[in-house]
């Protein structure tokens, strides 16, 4: 029988052991002779050791901390599919742009965004996986280039178009919607019928508002005037046979004459304003006491002239000088002032 047990045994006044009773004085001397040693080197079956005692607590620690790791894990891919309730739009899954761009990925390995190269592909040159995180990763956003836009593609209104004349020498721009047509102008002989033609032109609501000569013959007659000049701009499409500037010009003749029945030597009186619009050499536009001028040109198929049809039964066209001013600001005479600038003689 095991030492410890029949020590218990021999003190277990209930307990009747067969075997004979334990000599006191050889277990006294026993006692106080020696000490016994204890040993749990054999273990008894039903018992659990220290050892495995601290193998299983240890067994216990680490599934423990994988299944905090597993549920920190789930909840990382959770919020990166999800995202968090707010406001801010979660970051798209797949974007296709005209570049190379990474897309973002919801797991827990972190791409690289690639340097972009010359073709429309791009491979990642490493890859580093995140065995643990404690937070959710920071999603990147790619960022799209914008989308180039061809101005080739983009529609354009016309706002002018062009009229030429039959023999092909004299042309000029029109507004949309103005329109022209030509008849037969006055000639001298068969010779120069063909080229002599009139145009004459519509503005959109078909009224007549200006004319075009090509190929006439030149008269005319002029008288001492008082000139106004309002605006004058060169027409670098036109000069005269001999080489002289042409321009385009906007102002008002008063006449310098003396009164019929006046006393001999009486002095001259300025007439009613006679405004015109036209073209003309530029010796023909100067301001003060001057000739009337005349507004024809002489060109190598004859002579051309172009003015702009003010209504001849109202004179003077324009009240005052300033009412000819606010003229100017109008939409009419900026298309007027365009087309005559827009002459060309080739």
């Amino acid at each position: 029988m095991d030492p410890i047990k029949n020590q218990i045994s021999a003190i277990d006044p209930i307990t009747v052991d067969p075997i004979a009773e334990p000599n006191g004085e050889e277990a006294l001397h026993r006692i106080l002779s020696g000490s016994t040693v204890f040993s749990d080197s054999r273990p008894l079956p039903a018992v659990t050791s220290l050892d495995q005692r601290r193998h299983r607590k240890a067994g216990r620690i680490a599934g423990g901390l994988l299944l905090a790791a597993a549920a920190v894990t789930a909840g990382v891919l959770v919020a990166a599919n999800f995202g968090s309730v707010n406001t801010a739009p979660a970051p798209a899954v797949t974007v296709t742009t005209t570049e190379a761009t990474p897309t973002p990925s919801a797991s827990a390995t972190q791409t690289p965004t690639p340097t972009p190269s010359g073709t429309s592909s791009a491979t990642p040159t490493a890859t580093a996986t995140a065995a643990a995180p404690t937070s959710p990763p920071a999603p990147t956003v790619p960022v799209v280039a914008p989308t180039p836009v061809s101005t080739t593609t983009l529609p354009h209104t016309a706002q002018t178009q062009t009229f030429t004349f039959p023999d092909g020498h004299l042309s000029f721009t029109l507004p949309v919607g103005w329109s022209a047509y030509t008849e037969q102008g006055p000639y001298l002989s068969e010779e120069t019928k063909a080229a002599s033609q009139g145009a004459t032109i519509l503005d959109s609501a078909g009224t007549k508002v200006a004319m075009v000569s090509s190929g006439f013959y030149g008269d005319g007659t002029a008288g001492e005037v008082t000139r106004t000049v309002y605006d004058r701009a060169a027409v670098p499409g036109l000069r005269d046979i001999s080489g002289n500037p042409v321009e385009f010009g906007f102002a008002a003749n008063q006449s310098r004459y003396v009164p019929y029945g006046a006393p001999e030597g009486s002095a001259k009186v300025l007439g009613d304003a006679y405004y015109f619009m036209d073209v003309r050499l530029a010796s023909e536009l100067q301001s003060g006491e001057t000739d009337s001028g005349t507004n024809l040109i002489r060109m190598p198929n004859g002579f051309m002239n172009a003015y702009v049809l003010f209504d001849f039964d109202k004179q003077p066209t324009f009240a005052t000088p300033e009412a000819a001013k606010a003229y100017m600001g109008t939409t009419q005479y900026a298309q007027l002032k365009s087309m005559l600038l827009s002459l060309s003689y080739k």
